[in-house]
Parts: structure tokens; sequence; C-alpha cells
């Protein structure tokens, strides 16, 4: 690179800076609880508990590695509508989403995708099929949101190098009973109903029910949506040391059927920007149903056993013409890939653990065992199969065209069917050598069985893959903390990441090892002003190696080697503010450099250039003003930089910064009214790509009015 990381980091920073130094923003009032503005609060402090970045339940500061948690009510009161939205305010946390991987996909510490990034549930991983994940979007079911930066394999098994995303749902509240509530209107005729109410049924049990319908008729044509989700939980605690928790979600979603706008001679063009090239009769459907039953026992003094078993079902639908290019020859978008694909997915599983807290000698000691158990059946159909006839392309006028219907001349068929079982046994310890030295170390072994039998057109099954995968993971890190409130880390990490999705692997795929790399970071955590701010820092450096690349001396091969590397190396920082006279502050920002070390594909190297859908530089900024304490005023731009939407980075998808801002007026102590205003400067930009000159373009300025109550 040409500037150095320490120097982007400070640009970064300065252009969110410069975007919105005349605006404020206000997330905390006053600290009475009968207040609705105390929706508003800050981040989640350092010296508190988390759970993603270790399963010892260690704070922020304890931890050996890179942890941010986003509170429920702190996501609501930006007025984030989806899960994507949410986390993207984190810390180096990226889009990707688009529909082929179920709108969810994220990019962080230079890798990006299901597989690289993963999403978990309640602590519970959730495998991809075929690169897609669906489930959760709507954050109004959620009490939080815990990111863990770097590689989780140790953690969670294989997958996750670049990091873990934790949706933490909503739980019971045994102490008293809290209604919630929220309508909002806006622009694109997006409506959106949420309530929500807990609390205590009797000495004994308490619940927890959620539920939340959004519409919108989007920002193309025929770019409609809708999505509906409920969820519900009962706990009950006979004793002081016993809990069971019974706990459902569902979530039925038809996002926009919108696969990105297509360049025109390589730009932007004003006159479709807003335009859907899809077909006119498409589906994007997907439904989630997920049920779980966790166990808690404090066995005794220290020794605590949780396990938790769960069935997640998943049934998606794609009905669509997805991609789109402009033919500088003929003047038309020619529209290809008629894709009609079904998803049906079922995860069965249990997570069981023991944490033991009892001292080694004089010294504190946590150590945490468990394992991990995975039954994931999986079937797919789609129209191309072998021997289905291809579908015509359907061009059209880039500018006056009829949309046309979803081609059903070749039936959507079973493709093929899979079956994987998998199992892990984990453990990591924590040993406090001093009052201010600590040492934390991980280990995690697991094993997965993929059987893949394909489906003929007459609906006999021949088997086509039975393939075994063993993998161990580890890593050791060590906490100096010279002050409570201060922590100088570092850690060393392996990770393993799997070549495209396990439940998926393809024969093709079946002779290779998955991917493993590792990751070296070091960095700084400190609190301060009594809790009113907080900074960290992290420079890391991560290594994957083991890509499939095809042999550059022998191109006719259709067998691929796996030889290649890939890198990413940078700093991360973020500052928290809570300042006199009702102001306040929350930025993060980071830069890196991300690249292919060794990536020969075709007998073209693509050597040095940097991996698709990565930003290298990205940016978070909020302001907040309490005028009053039943006025807020918040104010908040997302940086991103530039990237690439290929390998060789010869198509370049550029940088944008947007700017949101709220008001809140309290009207009583209970009830709020919110007026937000989305990209307010209406920039045009890409959040990601679908294909190398198609761009998924961003939401454009909107405003949204909404009532909120709580009680």
């Amino acid at each position: 690179m040409t500037v150095s990381y320490a120097s982007r980091l400070v640009l970064a920073f300065a252009l969110a800076a410069s975007c919105t130094t005349k605006l404020v923003h206000a997330e905390e009032a006053d600290d009475g609880a009968s207040s609705i503005l105390v929706t508003g609060q800050r981040n989640t402090a350092l010296d508190e508990p988390q759970s993603t970045g270790s399963r010892l339940n260690l704070t922020a500061l304890e931890t050996p590695a890179s942890v941010e948690t986003l509170t429920g009510d702190l996501i609501r009161a930006r007025g984030d509508l989806t899960i994507v939205d949410a986390v993207t305010r984190a810390t180096g946390i990226s889009s990707v989403a688009n529909p082929g991987n179920g709108g969810t996909g994220l990019a962080a510490r230079g890798f990006s995708g299901q597989g690289s990034v993963m999403i978990l549930y309640d602590g519970v991983r959730l495998y991809p099929g075929a690169g897609t994940v669906t489930f959760p979007t709507d954050p109004w079911t959620v009490d939080r949101i815990e990111v863990l930066r770097g590689p989780a394999s140790v953690l969670y098994g294989q997958g996750a190098i670049g990091g873990a995303v934790n949706v933490i749902s909503r739980k019971p509240n045994s102490e008293r009973t809290v209604v919630d509530a929220q309508a909002g209107y806006g622009s694109q005729d997006s409506w959106r109903i949420g309530a929500g109410i807990g609390g205590p049924a009797s000495d004994t049990l308490s619940y927890r029910v959620d539920v939340s319908r959004t519409q919108s008729d989007g920002w193309v044509d025929r770019g409609g949506s809708k999505g509906l989700a409920i969820s519900g939980s009962l706990r009950f605690a006979p004793t002081d040391n016993f809990a069971l928790t019974l706990s459902d979600d569902y979530s039925d979603q038809k996002p926009t059927r919108y696969f990105g706008t297509p360049l025109i001679d390589g730009k932007l063009d004003d006159r479709n920007r807003r335009l859907n090239y899809n077909v006119s009769d498409a589906v994007i459907h997907y439904r989630d149903n997920r049920t779980t039953l966790k166990a808690q026992w404090g066995i005794a003094e220290g020794i605590d056993f949780t396990s938790t078993t769960y069935r997640l079902t998943t049934d998606r639908r794609w009905r669509n013409l997805e991609s789109y290019f402009w033919n500088g020859t003929t003047g038309q978008i020619d529209r290809t890939d008629y894709l009609g694909i079904d998803h049906d997915q079922t995860q069965t599983g249990n997570q069981t653990s023991l944490l033991i807290s009892r001292p080694v000698g004089k010294m504190k000691n946590d150590l945490v065992i468990g394992f991990d158990l995975n039954r994931i059946r999986f079937k797919h159909g789609n129209d191309f199969y072998p021997g289905a006839p291809a579908i015509p392309d359907s061009p059209v006028d880039p500018f006056d065209f009829t949309p046309g219907l979803f081609d059903t001349t070749v039936p959507i068929l079973p493709a093929y069917r899979t079956r994987t079982r998998q199992y892990s046994l984990f453990a990591e310890d924590r040993l406090a050598l001093t009052d201010r030295f600590s040492l934390v170390a991980g280990i995690n072994f697991e094993h997965a069985n993929v059987k893949r039998l394909t489906i003929a057109t007459n609906g006999s099954e021949t088997h086509a893959l039975d393939k075994t995968l063993s993998n161990t993971t580890w890593r050791v890190g060590a906490v100096y903390q010279p002050v409570p409130s201060l922590s100088l880390y570092a850690q060393y990490a392996t990770a393993v990441d799997p070549l495209g999705s396990l439940v998926t692997f393809s024969p093709s795929q079946s002779q290779f090892r998955n991917t493993t790399g590792d990751q070296v970071e070091a960095g700084v955590k400190a609190s301060f002003l009594n809790g009113r701010g907080s900074f960290t820092f992290a420079a890391y450096r991560i290594v994957k190696k083991n890509l499939l690349v095809r042999d550059p001396n022998n191109l006719t091969s259709t067998t691929p080697l796996q030889v290649g590397q890939r890198s990413a190396k940078g700093l991360e920082a973020s500052l928290t503010l809570d300042l006199p006279q009702g102001f306040g502050i929350e930025a993060n920002g980071t830069v890196l450099e991300a690249k292919f070390d060794e990536f020969n594909a075709g007998g073209i190297s693509y050597n040095g250039d940097t991996p698709p859908n990565i930003p290298e530089t990205t940016a978070n900024l909020w302001l907040r003003y309490d005028a009053t304490r039943r006025l807020q005023t918040r104010a908040g731009l997302r940086y991103v930089g530039h990237s690439f939407s290929d390998n060789a980075n010869a198509y370049r998808v550029p940088g944008y910064a947007v700017v949101d801002a709220s008001v809140s007026y309290a009207l009583t102590d209970n009830v709020a009214l919110s007026v937000r205003a989305y990209n307010l400067f209406d920039k045009d930009y890409a959040v990601t790509t679908y294909n190398d000159e198609q761009w998924l373009l961003g939401r454009p300025r909107s405003v949204d009015v909404a009532l909120r109550a709580s009680f």
C-alpha cells in the first residue's frame, strides 16, 4: 500500500467527522426507567460479560480477541431495519448480502460469505445450504448482537475465518411485566408494526412473546417485500439453580425480487437506476422455524451445566431471471439465467457444556468442556439439471421493456439431497496467573460426514459422494491488565474454512481437504471516565491456505489444484464518549490490505490482487445530543471504501458515505414519536454486486415516522 495503515485509519475517521460535523445525535435520556427515551442507550460496556468471544462468559476486557456488542435497544433506536443493517454498524463489518446468499452475507477482516463469516443464533451455529442462510433477519426480536472478529473455528467449528455474528433473542423477564410496541410508516409505502410482552406468569414461570410485520413497495419497479417474525419463550425455574427455557422462532419472508442494476457502458445510468429487469411474476420466499429447549443447572458452587437441543427447518423458493448485461453491440440488456431453485433443510442438534470455576492452587481458573452434535438433511431442486433444455436469453431495451414472465417450460425437479452428521468436542480454559495477568486457551476437534445422492429425473437415486472431514483448531492468548479498566492482549488462533458449504459439498471437491488458516492479533482495550468512555485498538494478520486453483500447466484439466493462498492484515479502532450537556460520540474504523498471495487460475496469475467484495476501508460515526429531557437528536455516517467484483480487479465498485439522521420526542414518559431520515443526501451507491457489472443499489433518501411505546 502507498499509504500507511495508521494514516488510512485517521483518514477514515476524518472523513466520517467531516461529513457529520454539524449533525448531532442523542441516544441516552434521563436515567429513570419510566422514560421511553432510555431505549437509546449506547453499546454494552467493555466490563460486561459476553458469550461470543469466549464460552467462559468473559468480559471484553478479559477476552484476548476483538469482540463487540450491539444492544437491541440501540439497534431499534437507530432505526436499523434488518440484522445486516445493524451489524454493519460494528467495526470492520460490511455487507455482501444478495438474494443468492439469502440476503445475510457479510465480510470481515478481508474474507466474505457464509463460509467465512459465520451466523449464530443464541450461540448455535447455522449451517449454510448452498451458501445460503435466511434466518434471522428482523431486529425487533433481538436482545443484542455480539460480534467476534477474527477466526472463530476454535469456538464453533469449521468456517468463520473472518468472524462470527451471534444474534441473541429476547428472553423472558421474571421480575416484572414489560410491554413494547412500535408502528411506523415511510417512503416507498413502507410500514412496520412490532409488539412484544414479557414477564412473570407465576413464581416459577415467565414468558416473552414478540411479533413483527413489515411491508414495502421498495425503491425499484416491482421491488415489493414483506416479512413476518414471531418469537416466543417460556422459562420454567422451579429452583434458584435450575431452569428450562422453551423457545420457538418463526420467520416468513418475501424479500424484494431485485438482483441488481446493470451498468450501461460501464457506468450507472440515471435512466435505469430504478428499473427492475427481473420477470414480473418472480418469486423469492423463505420460511424458517426454530424450536429450542435449553436446560441450565447449577450443580454446585462453581459448576454449571448447560444443554441446548434445537431443530431448525428451512424452506426456500426462487423463481427469477437473475443476470443482466449491457450489450454494446445491440444496445440492449441481455437477460440470462431463468433459475428456479428449491431448498428444503432441517438441522437437528444439541450443544452441551460444563463450566467449572475452581482455583488451581491459589490461581483463579475457569474451564469449560463440551460437545456439539448436528444432523442436517438438505434437498435441492432446480431447473438446470442434466438433460434439461436450455432456456433462451431474453434481451430487452434498457429503458422501455415488458418484464415478461418466468419460463415454466422446464419443470423444477429434485437434483440431489445430502445427509450431514457432525460432532465436535471443545474445551476452553482461563488461568489467572496473577490479578493482572491471565492466559486463555481453547481447542476444538470436529468430525463431519457428508453423503450426497444424485436424484435422476425419474426419481431414482445414486450415491455421488461420501466424504469425511476432521479438523482440529486451537488458540492461545494472554491478557495483561495493569489496572482493571485497561487490557493489553495478544493471541494466536488457527482456523478452518470449508470449500463452499459443508452440507452441499460437491463431488468435484471430494478429493480435497478444507482450507486452513491462522491469525496473529494484538490490541488494547480501555474503559475510562468512570465507564462513560471506551477505546479499543487491534492489529492483526490472517493467512488462508490451500485454496483451489486451476492447474496452470494443464488448462484442459477439470481437476483443480489445492495450492493457493490469500492473506489480510489490518488495523481496527473504536471510540465511545459520553460527554457533558447531553453530547456523545461513537466511532469506529478499519483499514486493511487483503490480497491473493498465490492464486493462478486458468493460466492467469491474480497474485497481489484484492479478493472480490472486500472494502479495505470502513468507518461508522454516531453523534448524539439530548436537547432536553424529552427531545433527542441523532446523526450517523456509514462509510465503505471501494471494492472489486472480480479476481482480476478489472471491475471497481466505488466506495460510498451515507448519512442518516433522526429526531425523537417523548410525548409522555412511555410514548415517543420519532422521525428518521435515511441516506440524507440521496447518494446513489452499490451495497454489493451480483455479477461483475450488476450492482445492488442501496435505499435512496427516505423518511420514516414511528410511534414507540414502552410500559
